[in-house]
């Protein structure tokens, strides 16, 4: 998404990408708001799954801008939030698949924001990430189809 490419000269999939992170940082959102209508219990889980997760989302839409790294922090903070909320509400469900991997999940998001805070392991970061984003969609994907397919019953 930035306004240079690798070779230096400007970088005409920018708009492409910006819109595209837009589309997908949408759908995120929907996703959430789901989870917390049909999945999180109480009152405060659900709630924080919708209202940290449109500032996660508000903040990655924006990454693009000249406050990446800010965006990324705030990002990664209410979205880290966000996915244990959901994973509690898995944990108490019985979606055996969806435990298991949605720890995955947590750990190579965790394991992104070390490298990125940390520097440690930097150049791998790149390959690490579209693991994460792999993995996390379809996780997203595939928690997203089996509310779906399951019958709806609220608290």
């Amino acid at each position: 998404m930035n306004e240079l490419a690798m070779n230096g000269r400007a970088n005409p999939a920018r708009p492409i990408a910006i819109a595209a992170m837009f589309i997908l940082c949408a759908s995120i959102l929907l996703f959430f708001f789901q989870c917390a209508k049909q999945l999180a219990k109480g009152k405060i889980w659900p709630m924080i799954i919708r209202v940290f997760g449109t500032i996660s989302m508000l903040a990655a839409s924006l990454i693009f801008t000249s406050y990446h790294d800010n965006m990324t922090i705030v990002s990664s903070a209410f979205g880290i939030l966000v996915v244990i909320g959901i994973i509690w509400a898995v944990y108490k469900s019985d979606f055996t698949t969806f435990k298991i991997t949605g720890v995955v999940c947590v750990l190579l998001m965790l394991l992104n924001n070390y490298i990125y805070y940390s520097l440690n392991g930097i150049e791998l970061l790149p390959f690490i990430q579209k693991i994460t984003f792999t993995v996390v969609l379809i996780w997203i994907a595939g928690l997203s189809l089996k509310l779906k397919n399951t019958p709806f019953s609220h608290q």
